[in-house]
């Protein structure tokens, strides 16, 4: 091969063999799917030989030859390591190969390095760049919506975040929903965040033997602490908390699952406390439950409770085994209990990134609202519960607060319970609920929540489908309207390196909405680039680009955040045309298409870090 070449030449062996992979980048040469490019940069490299059999389906070869000289031995073994890391981050093992060659052992397609949720990938192909849905779906998984078929259909509707409440069925339960929904995101492309959820420090009723009741006024029931083996009594419903019976008095009243039914105390009898229904509704397992007395709410019972309880701790340990992308803190009080589980989940689980949410539902927990949002990852506006403890016209101001200031600190917040309640008997919601979803939409939430809708409901599917075609419409019509005016927001940074990355962000913003730029392109590593990006809502969407798996679930989460696998190349150069390249092979953008690209990778990574490029997909 070649063999004039080998004068004057020594050859240098590439001792360890690594997987084919496509992409590795760009100019030098091009055969098939496979590129090289590294080796076209080496210093003082005046030649080199590539040999690809005829059958690529054989392993296939090369040798490179170069002068002996100590720069372009250090290029080469840079080109090895790189390789050798994307071998290690998930492909076939590496294997020793007796004649010191380099040899490739398999063949992959250039669509297997750019990793895209396929359900998304296909509404960009179908609706453009410009149209496609930012606003997040998180839904609730429980027995109408947790079979492969049926978790199958919910992704195909949209879902991009499951969410696993600790407070209903057991760990072997979750444990195969969690299998379930990794098995078709590695078979279906999808890329689904799993979100699990603690029960927390609530006072609810039991399980009901998995059944619901239909109340009615009048109805008289029995609440009691007293345990039954077997099936409870008639008309009986057993509470949690154990100073439950001591706690209310005659007169007061219950409110059951922020009031979708209300009871009044009328008799105690030892442990047992009688009540009549004054609020009929449908009252459905391990419902919570609050008391208020002379139109006040009582807290001795849940300030009773723990904000983790042992329980709580147990199933954080089973979250973190089952590498769950996030853990949500039910009835958070204080940011000292959010910074308290961080310690403790970076502790138990180094290797991997397990984002935090907050759960603001209590009155206590709007005492410490901003330190508490300052300190998670996230947050959640429970607004079923919120309201059963604070009266019921405060919760729109207050729900405004939360989403104000997560997108002042840059933090996601999830807005949840009574999205289109309806939905649990109905197949269509009512149109106040639609009205209701449209101004979450119209405020640019990160994302929406289905609770009972989908765990329980008779409509799961139906009720997404409801919250994707109206964040659709939604979002269209205030991009054509110009409605959302740029809100002023407060500088984060407290180190020029951090103010730099959001001023590029908030610069970048500007660019890509003044040019109408298709698409902002980011690259990172676990940077805060993509959150910042998003933190300005730019009219187009986000692609992040990261080759950890892990931060393209916590990613997941972020309004316009379109989260991409990518193994990324030691040149700028390479990762945008890589980039641009792979995207349009699969439809998702084409040429002439305009974008803004920015980057917070190392400096030693790439030369892009304090820069902003402006280009056409080529």
């Amino acid at each position: 091969m070649h063999q004039a070449m080998r004068s004057g030449f020594d050859s240098l062996s590439l001792m360890k063999p690594v997987p084919y992979r496509a992409g590795l980048a760009t100019t030098t040469s091009q055969l098939g799917n496979f590129r090289v490019s590294c080796l076209s940069r080496m210093k003082n490299c005046s030649s080199h030989a590539l040999s690809f059999p005829e059958d690529r389906n054989k392993h296939l070869q090369f040798v490179c030859y170069a002068k002996e000289k100590k720069h372009m031995k250090e290029d080469l073994v840079k080109l090895v390591d790189g390789l050798e890391q994307d071998a290690s981050s998930g492909n076939e093992p590496l294997y020793q190969q007796g004649d010191g060659n380099y040899v490739i052992s398999k063949e992959s397609p250039a669509s297997n390095i750019l990793e895209i949720d396929s359900v998304t990938g296909k509404e960009v192909r179908e609706t453009g760049l410009r149209n496609t849905r930012r606003t997040k779906l998180v839904c609730t998984i429980g027995p109408a919506c947790c079979s492969p078929v049926q978790l199958e259909m919910m992704a195909d509707g949209g879902m991009n975040v499951a969410r696993l409440n600790m407070c209903h069925g057991t760990k072997e339960w979750h444990a195969q929903v969690i299998e379930n929904l990794r098995k078709l995101n590695a078979e279906k492309g999808y890329d689904i965040t799993i979100m699990m959820d603690t029960e927390g420090s609530e006072v609810h009723m039991g399980d009901l033997s998995g059944e619901t009741f239909k109340i009615e006024d009048g109805d008289r029931w029995i609440f009691t602490v007293r345990k039954f083996e077997g099936t409870l009594p008639a008309q009986t419903f057993h509470v949690n908390y154990e100073g439950f019976a001591e706690d209310v008095i005659i007169g007061d009243e219950l409110v059951v699952d922020g009031g979708m039914v209300r009871f009044e105390v009328i008799e105690k009898i030892g442990p047992d406390v009688h009540c009549k229904c004054i609020d009929p509704g449908l009252l459905l397992p391990r419902a919570n439950l609050t008391f208020w007395r002379a139109g006040k709410v009582i807290r001795e019972g849940s300030s009773m409770l723990p904000t983790l309880s042992s329980k709580d701790w147990l199933d954080i340990d089973f979250g973190i085994e089952k590498k769950v992308d996030f853990i949500a803190i039910s009835f958070v009080r204080t940011a000292e209990v959010v910074k308290h589980l961080k310690t403790y989940v970076a502790a138990r689980s180094p290797q991997r990134t397990i984002g935090v949410i907050a759960k603001i539902e209590s009155r206590e927990s709007l005492k410490d609202l901003e330190n508490i949002i300052r300190v998670s990852d996230g947050v959640v506006v429970g607004r079923s519960d919120l309201g059963a403890q604070i009266p019921l016209e405060q919760v729109p101001s207050v729900q405004q607060e939360v989403v104000h200031l997560c997108r002042q600190l840059n933090k996601a917040v999830i807005v949840a319970s009574q999205l289109v309640e309806s939905m649990i008997e109905y197949p269509t919601p009512t149109r106040a609920e639609v009205a209701d979803v449209s101004e979450l939409v119209r405020e640019q939430v990160d994302a929406l929540m289905l609770s009972g809708e989908s765990a329980m409901g008779h409509f799961p599917g139906k009720a997404l489908g409801v919250l994707r075609t109206v964040s659709l419409r939604m979002e269209r019509w205030c991009r054509e309207e110009s409605v959302e005016k740029p809100r002023q927001l407060k500088q984060l940074a407290n180190t020029l390196p951090s103010q730099i990355s959001e001023e590029i962000c908030n610069a970048a913003t500007f660019m890509a909405n003044k040019l109408q730029a298709e698409a902002i392109f980011v690259y990172t590593k676990g940077g805060d680039m993509p959150s910042l990006l998003s933190r300005n809502r730019p009219d187009c969407p986000i692609f992040a680009f990261t080759d950890s798996r892990d931060f393209r679930k916590i990613l997941n989460m972020r309004w316009g955040v379109i989260p991409i696998t990518l193994r990324f190349s030691e040149y700028t150069e390479e990762n945008l045309e890589n980039a641009s390249t792979l995207l349009k092979k699969q439809g998702l953008m084409k040429a002439g298409d305009l974008i803004v690209a920015v980057s917070d990778l190392p400096p030693n990574h790439s030369n892009m870090l304090q820069s902003i490029q402006i280009r056409r997909v080529p």
